[in-house]
C-alpha cells in the first residue's frame, strides 16, 4: 500500500510536467515561427518530445500500480522503466531532426535576426521550467522515486536549453544571426544527450544493475545489526523505482528459529528506516565457524 501511495504522489509531478510542456511548446512553436527563431522553434520541438516522454512515464506509473497477477507475480513496477526506454527513442529521433534542420541552416545562412519577442519567450520558459524542476526534485527526494528524479533532471535540462536559446537570440541582435543557428545545434545535442541518459538509466535498471556505493551502505547496516555474525552474500536490483535486495547472513547456530527470524526482521526494519528499502529477502544460515567450534568442544 505504501508503494502504491508513493507512485500516486509521483504521478502529480508527471502531470505538472505535462501541463507545463504543453503550454510552453505551443507558445514557443508559434512565436518561434512568427519571429523566425530557429533556436526557439527547436526548443519548442524539444518540449513536444518531453510531452510524449512525460505521458509515457505517467502511463508507466499508472500501470505499475496494478497488483500482482498470474503472469506478474512481482507486480508491474517495471512498467515505468519500459515507458522511459520507449520515450528515449522518441526524444532521440526528434533531437536528430533538430540537428538536421540546424545543419541545413548552416549551409543556407540567414542574415536577419529573430524578433526580441522570441528572446523574452525563451527567458520566460527558463523560469517556468526551473520552477517545475525544483518542485519535482523535492518531490523525488521526498518519495524516493527514481522515475520522478529522472523527470526532474529532464526539467532542469530543458530550463537550461531555454536559457541557451535566450542567449543565442540576444547574440543575433548584435549582428550575429548565425548565433541563433549555433544555439539550435546545441539544443539538438542536448536533446540527444538527455535521450541517451534516459536510455542508459532505463537499460541499467532493466538489466538488474545496482550502484556499488548503495550496496556498500546496505552491507554496513546488515553487518552492524545485532545477532549477525557475518554476511555471506548480498545482491541488489531495481524493480521500477523500488530496490529489491537478497541477503545471506550467518547467525549463532545455537539460537532458535524464532530468534533467527527476529534478526532478519530487525535487518528489514533498519533498511526500511535508513534507506527506504521495502523489499528484502533474507536467508539465515548457521555460522559454520561457530558450529565447528562447538563440535570440537563437545568431542573434548
Amino acid at each position: 500500500m505504501e508503494t502504491i501511495n508513493t507512485i500516486r504522489k509521483g504521478e502529480i509531478g508527471a502531470w505538472i510536467s505535462i501541463f507545463a510542456y504543453i503550454f510552453l511548446a505551443v507558445i514557443k512553436l508559434i512565436i518561434g515561427n512568427i519571429s523566425g527563431s530557429e533556436a526557439l522553434s527547436a526548443d519548442g520541438l524539444n518540449n513536444s518530445t518531453d510531452i510524449i516522454a512525460s505521458v509515457a512515464v505517467l502511463i508507466g506509473l499508472k500501470i505499475s500500480r496494478k497488483p500482482p497477477d498470474q503472469n506478474h507475480q512481482y507486480g508491474h513496477l517495471r512498467s515505468e522503466t519500459v515507458a522511459s526506454l520507449l520515450a528515449s527513442f522518441i526524444m532521440m529521433a526528434v533531437g536528430i531532426q533538430v540537428l538536421y534542420n540546424a545543419l541545413l541552416s548552416v549551409i543556407h545562412v540567414k542574415q536577419e535576426s529573430p524578433d526580441m519577442l522570441a528572446a523574452w519567450t525563451a527567458l520566460f520558459s527558463f523560469f517556468v521550467m526551473f520552477a517545475v524542476y525544483k518542485y519535482n526534485f523535492k518531490l523525488a527526494k521526498k518519495i524516493n522515486s527514481h522515475a520522478v528524479m529522472a523527470a526532474a533532471q529532464d526539467n532542469k535540462s530543458d530550463s537550461y536549453v531555454s536559457l541557451g536559446a535566450f542567449i543565442g537570440i540576444i547574440g543575433s541582435q548584435f549582428g550575429y544571426a548565425w548565433v541563433d543557428t549555433i544555439t539550435a545545434l546545441i539544443v539538438g545535442v542536448l536533446i540527444c544527450k538527455t535521450a541517451w541518459d534516459i536510455f542508459r538509466q532505463a537499460s541499467l535498471s532493466l538489466t538488474d544493475a545496482f550502484e556499488s556505493e548503495e550496496l556498500q551502505e546496505i552491507e554496513r547496516i546488515v553487518i552492524d545489526t545485532p545477532g549477525v555474525l557475518s554476511l555471506n552474500d548480498i545482491k541488489g536490483r531495481y524493480h521500477g523505482s523500488s530496490a529489491m535486495i537478497d541477503i545471506i547472513i550467518e547467525v549463532n547456530p545455537n539460537i532458535t528459529i524464532l530468534a533467527g527470524h527476529k534478526i532478519a526482521d530487525l535487518i528489514e526494519e533498519r533498511l526500511k528506516m535508513n534507506l527506504g528499502i521495502h523489499y528484502v529477502h533474507i536467508h539465515v544460515e548457521p555460522s559454520m565457524k561457530n558450529l565447528m567450534s562447538n563440535e570440537s568442544t563437545h568431542k573434548k
